[in-house]
């Protein structure tokens, strides 16, 4: 692997490309492009691209690239995209439907607050919006785990045994237009990752057959207890594909959650994205003054890591989530899936939504959240925490 500076938008483009091109002497790769800040480069990266067998194709719609790619995933191809913002917003309905069609398709979604006002900085609110879809999410926190999970989330959708379409999503401009110091890994290891993409539903000319007709609500409610099943298995097939990155690639990326200080603490925050990284030096700053502080960094939304977040919660009374997200008239939105999972454990939880529209989420915002949890005795509705711009 060859260490490079480079940004997030590139290392994104990057291994979607060596990602398609694995599949080369399969049924090759493609994917719809239309581009919309901040995740225009990736499309460029795409664009530019020389695939052995596989082509992106510039669309007039988020709408229509999505299109393009289930119409590549139906034809047995590996298929990718990547939006933003109200980009994401109107591809919905083809997100949807490459859910129930079951298509392993990898999104990217370079996290933009939705408008108007027209806002073009990071917060979540535009793929949470599709937390309802037949969809996997994972949530990045360095330009690294941006690259390794791609490729995992490929490994996982493409599995017999998930058959859904991923979504890998990233900080806009906080992670797409910084650089980092990234291990980009070479074709070689990639198509020794990645297995040829099989989509056994694929149209066949020897074997015709209708997509998406109607149904009766018996086979309606069969389908959906089925996309339930796929996602219930997605922990077991996550590891797997875990196992054998670390044993080509020599690291592990990280899980569905990663805990820190976790197993006496007396208070935890739970965060995504680059959220985390700020909140890890906090809490490592709080243990150096003897403070029995924890932390749960949240990477994969669907299907919501439960049981391990649960295991991981450890001796804590009180949890904070810090929500880049809202639902209005709900409050955050990854505070409504931790509360739900601990409504059994007597904790106190209180939710903090923080960097709407982009706000920076500084030490010093995140250590005022820290005190005022540590300093509660119940819960209270969300609580907006206004910060610097």
């Amino acid at each position: 692997m060859a260490r490079n500076l480079c940004t997030g938008n590139y290392a994104a483009g990057y291994a979607l490309a060596l990602a398609g091109e694995a599949n080369r002497d399969a049924r090759g790769c493609a994917g719809g492009a239309y581009p919309i800040t901040p995740q225009t480069e990736i499309i460029e990266f795409l664009r530019g691209f020389r695939f052995t067998r596989g082509r992106i194709v510039p669309v007039e719609s988020e709408h229509s690239a999505m299109g393009v790619c289930i119409g590549a995933s139906m034809a047995g191809a590996r298929a990718f995209t990547a939006s933003s913002s109200n980009g994401l917003a109107y591809m919905t309905e083809n997100v949807f439907a490459a859910g129930y069609y079951r298509l392993p398709i990898v999104l990217v979604a370079v996290n933009r607050t939705l408008g108007p006002p027209w806002n073009i900085w990071v917060d979540q609110g535009d793929s949470l919006a599709l937390r309802d879809a037949a969809l996997l999410h994972y949530y990045t926190d360095t330009h690294q785990d941006l690259v390794d999970t791609i490729l995992v989330a490929f490994r996982v959708a493409e599995d017999p045994r998930v058959l859904l379409p991923a979504m890998v999503c990233l900080d806009g401009f906080v992670t797409s237009h910084t650089q980092m110091v990234v291990d980009l890994p070479e074709q070689e290891r990639v198509d020794a990752y990645l297995p040829p993409c099989s989509v056994p539903q694929r149209m066949r000319h020897e074997h015709p057959a209708t997509f998406g007709g109607l149904t009766w609500p018996r086979e309606t409610e069969l389908h959906r207890r089925q996309i339930e099943q796929a996602m219930q298995r997605v922990p077991i097939v996550l590891a797997e594909a875990l196992d054998e990155f670390q044993r080509l690639f020599g690291r592990r990326p990280a899980g569905a959650l990663v805990a820190e200080q976790t197993e006496d603490a007396e208070t935890l925050l739970i965060a995504s994205n680059t959220m985390a990284i700020t909140l890890r030096n906090v809490v490592r700053e709080r243990r150096a003054r003897g403070e029995r502080a924890g932390m749960i960094r949240i990477k994969q939304f669907r299907p919501f890591p439960r049981a391990e977040l649960l295991q991981a919660i450890g001796t804590a009374k009180k949890v904070g989530v810090l929500d880049r997200n809202h639902s209005p008239g709900s409050g955050g939105i990854f505070w409504n899936e931790v509360a739900t999972t601990l409504r059994e454990r007597g904790l106190l939880v209180q939710d903090y939504i923080v960097g709407i529209g982009g706000g920076d989420v500084t030490p010093a915002v995140i250590g005022e959240i820290a005190d005022d949890l540590a300093a509660r005795t119940a819960a209270a509705e969300p609580l907006w925490k206004e910060v610097a711009v």
